[in-house]
């Protein structure tokens, strides 16, 4: 059988590629605005039941508390540990001062997340330097500007550098927290020396399942994944997945970096303290997340043709609705007009633990005109009610830009003090409107 690539090519090998990760990102800006915190242990997430930990700092991760873990699980392991709500209206803000940084340097910018992002400055050498440079002026720039801290991985490839920006941050040790290098490079032909030796769980697709395979064929490091025939990992773990992990373990990885990458949707959930069990519960709920979703599709330019109900029961089941009516929408009452149908659908008596609302199959938004509008017996007209809106969520819009998401709600929505993403906060109650 031929073998699988061996390496990457020369001309990927000629790029230089930055990935630039925010350390702590969530608890570093919350640590900005609550300076009396530092040198505590900190978790951003949600600190009720159904809570999940969004972040931690470092004191915090000696207690052996990390991202993902239920929030629950983490006041077991720290109790001592001051849990924040989160604002993720917030971290989005920070983060486009981050990524205004980042457009300085070079427009081949490709954001992973809020916190991440990989830079191809093979066109920015010359002006600013190498990639080491790149890297700690970016560094510098982040922390004398936005006072956050980030780690920085250069290398030829976009999953070395990634590789490489983890190895540059602060890490635990038995003595406590001891910094990184902050900026990492990892110079072209260097690229196996510096990952054969990791274990193989850093590679991108070796969960808990992969990983139990490539236990059984005395694989644990990078290096052993590389020195196996190809047949006999592609007949263990599939020959798709099998590939992808090879050529991995051999350096190559000639994906570039995607300056801008095309949303596929928009979407706002909630998981509550306590479940719901009424569609006018429901409703109020799916009104409030439209407002959110249709606030952020605005902020795009961007118009939806699909919009989709997700229900979350206390059972854990999980059922999607999604509709598409004949005309794009852009504002909250249309959204959830087209999703009248949608909420009669099932049965929330059993509990509801969970609602969200998104919208995808985006076009460019256009002002329609129409001689009539529909009739109640031909149901609800969506397009109509975008037409009726538009001028007041604009208006919306406007007061929100200048005091706040917070400044305006819709009627009939259930205010919450801080929605969070990451589940509810053990002190968040329903506030009534005003």
């Amino acid at each position: 059988m031929e073998g699988l690539a061996k390496g990457p090519s020369a001309e990927v090998m000629s790029r230089t590629i930055l990935h630039v990760d925010m350390d702590a990102f969530y608890v570093s800006v919350e640590m900005r605005r609550h300076p009396e915190l530092v040198g505590r242990p900190v978790v951003v997430g949600g600190s009720g039941a159904r809570g999940v930990v969004a972040a931690a700092n470092y004191e915090a991760r000696r207690y052996g508390v990390f991202s993902a873990m239920a929030s629950s699980q983490a006041k077991r392991l720290c109790p001592q540990a001051v849990f924040l709500p989160g604002d993720h209206a917030h971290y989005a803000e920070v983060s486009r001062e981050v990524h205004e940084i980042f457009g300085s340097i070079t427009p081949l910018v490709e954001p992973i997340a809020l916190d991440e992002a990989f830079l191809d400055v093979s066109g920015a050498v010359r002006l600013f330097g190498d990639g080491a440079d790149i890297g700690t002026r970016i560094r510098n720039e982040v922390r004398e500007r936005l006072d956050l801290p980030c780690s920085v991985g250069v290398a030829a490839t976009k999953f070395i550098a990634k590789l490489a920006s983890k190895a540059a941050k602060p890490r635990l040790t038995p003595r406590g927290v001891v910094d990184g290098p902050g900026v990492l490079v990892v110079e072209p032909g260097h690229e196996l020396e510096f990952l054969h030796p990791l274990p193989v769980s850093a590679l991108w697709g070796v969960g808990p399942a992969t990983l139990r395979k490539l236990e059984r064929l005395a694989v644990h490091t990078v290096g052993d994944l590389a020195a196996l025939p190809d047949e006999v990992v592609l007949r263990s773990i599939g020959r798709a997945h099998g590939t992808h992990l090879l050529e991995l373990s051999r350096g190559h990885d000639d994906r570039a970096v995607v300056s801008e990458r095309e949303a596929k949707s928009i979407g706002q959930e909630e998981t509550f303290s306590r479940d719901i069990h009424s569609v006018e519960e429901i409703r109020a709920e799916v009104v409030r997340l439209s407002d959110l979703v249709a606030s952020r599709l605005r902020r795009h330019g961007w118009a939806a043709r699909t919009v989709t109900l997700k229900i979350r029961f206390s059972s854990f089941e999980t059922i999607t609705r999604s509709v598409t009516p004949e005309a794009p929408m852009t504002t909250a009452p249309a959204l959830v007009v087209a999703l009248t149908s949608a909420l009669t659908s099932f049965d929330p008596a059993i509990g509801v633990r969970l609602v969200g609302v998104s919208v995808a199959n985006f076009v460019e938004p256009v002002e329609q005109m129409s001689l009539f509008d529909a009739t109640d017996d031909a149901g609800p007209d969506v397009s109509a009610m975008d037409r009726k809106w538009s001028p007041a969520s604009r208006a919306v819009d406007a007061i929100r830009d200048r005091f706040g998401h917070d400044a305006i709600a819709p009627a009939g929505s259930v205010r919450r003090t801080r929605s969070s993403p990451w589940g509810p906060n053990a002190e968040t109650r329903p506030e009534a409107e005003e």
